[in-house]
């Protein structure tokens, strides 16, 4: 054997994202890649704000004495201190640089986080469908995923996360808007989460974090807000990335922001630095980090995700699917026909439709459809999908 058993073990459960990629692969290289739908990848279509290219060509070059040397761990001051002016309108708590850690993307803060708080056996809890990665980032660092059901419409039911937590609890996962659902957490739930957790940090003796997964912020439909995470727990970390914002998954840049009155601040700070260093991160690319210090708050048409959205949900409804409308993110999760996902996704690729089960993300019984893809791919693959349903009724 070349590979632990581990990491064997993980492969063979692994992602049904990448699966569903390789499978695309297949079906393209047999039947052509214009007839094959894939809904699979999270991957955005839009191009960056031009703003973004106009900044890349200003700072690339500039070119002063140092630019390709190493930095702090935790990233370049000024941008840290550009982050933290934009989070502190944000979130209506002043932050400053101190407060902020640039990170590899979301993945990488995430996993920054939790190799500073978590000891062998913690667990962190996390509502479902949560996004398929969270398990392994979980086991990266000696921890254990309780994952617990949400309630009707994939709505946060606080009691559930509270009654899972035990002595053994170090933190709550939580991602709004949602992958895979596009459900974003409403401030009322948010603020009963809070005073849950805040009672049961009281009860076991020890900081139970809250961990708020991001990257999705910035795409919300209809006029939803997506409340303030500090508003409503002291001891709350936000993790987030610019890659679904300003379309730039590949530069891989994020941070993490820390709030101000977080017990314990400077040893939890510190703890980040170090782990942003010793997970071989080091630090966040500084090409990039010099980009978004100067894109604060800009982002893509979320205009154009939302008229997808409608697209889908309008051509899926007619089609007889059920599911609940997305609030943000660029993700449909509907029931699939017949109740067992994996069988029906096999059937939407008999149709060269590519759909990634619901069991990957924790819900078994439902599907994720990513429209972040053409226009012309909703509307070529909706024949595929009509046909696909009857098959089930």
């Amino acid at each position: 054997m070349s590979i632990s058993k581990k990491i064997e073990s993980f492969i063979e459960k692994s992602s049904w994202i990448r699966r569903m990629f390789e499978q695309g692969a297949r079906l393209k290289a047999e039947h052509g890649a214009d007839k094959v739908f894939d809904f699979s990848l999270g991957n955005p279509n839009l191009a960056p704000p031009e703003e973004f290219y106009a900044q890349l060509e200003k700072i690339a070059k500039d070119n002063p004495s140092g630019v390709h040397a190493y930095m702090p761990n935790i990233g370049y001051p000024d941008t840290r201190a550009a982050v933290a002016d934009y989070v502190s309108g944000e979130q209506g708590v002043k932050l400053s640089a101190a407060d902020i850690i640039m990170t590899c993307g979301a993945a990488g803060g995430i996993n920054v986080i939790l190799k500073a708080i978590l000891d062998p056996n913690d667990e962190v809890v996390t509502p479902t469908p949560y996004f398929v990665e969270y398990g392994f980032y979980v086991d990266n660092h000696g921890g254990r995923l309780v994952p617990v059901p949400t309630g009707p419409g994939f709505s946060l039911d606080v009691s559930a996360i509270i009654g899972a937590v035990t002595p053994k609890t170090r933190a709550v996962l939580i991602n709004s808007p949602n992958n895979p659902s596009g459900r974003v957490y409403p401030a009322a739930d948010l603020e009963k989460l809070g005073q849950g957790l805040r009672q049961a940090s009281e009860k076991n003796g020890r900081t139970i974090y809250l961990i708020s997964d991001e990257p999705y912020r910035k795409i919300v439909y209809e006029g939803i807000i997506v409340p303030p995470m500090f508003a409503h727990y002291g001891d709350c970390i936000i993790t987030t990335s610019y890659s679904k914002d300003l379309s730039i998954p590949g530069e891989r840049i994020g941070f993490i922001a820390v709030n101000p009155s977080a017990s314990g601040r400077a040893a939890l700070l510190d703890g980040m630095a170090l782990a942003n260093r010793i997970l071989g991160f080091v630090n966040a690319p500084a090409l990039m980090q010099r980009v978004v210090a100067k894109l604060q708050g800009a982002h893509v048409d979320v205009g154009l995700y939302a008229q997808k959205r409608e697209l889908l949900c309008d051509g899926l409804a007619s089609a007889g699917y059920v599911f609940t409308r997305p609030e943000g993110a660029f993700y449909l999760f509907p029931e699939a026909p017949g109740g067992d996902d994996v069988a029906f996704v096999r059937a939407l690729q008999d149709e060269l439709i590519l759909a990634v089960p619901g069991t990957g993300f924790g819900s078994p019984g439902y599907f994720r459809l990513s429209y972040c893809i053409s226009d012309e791919t909703i509307i070529g693959a909706m024949p595929g999908f009509k046909r696909a349903i009857e098959k089930f009724r």
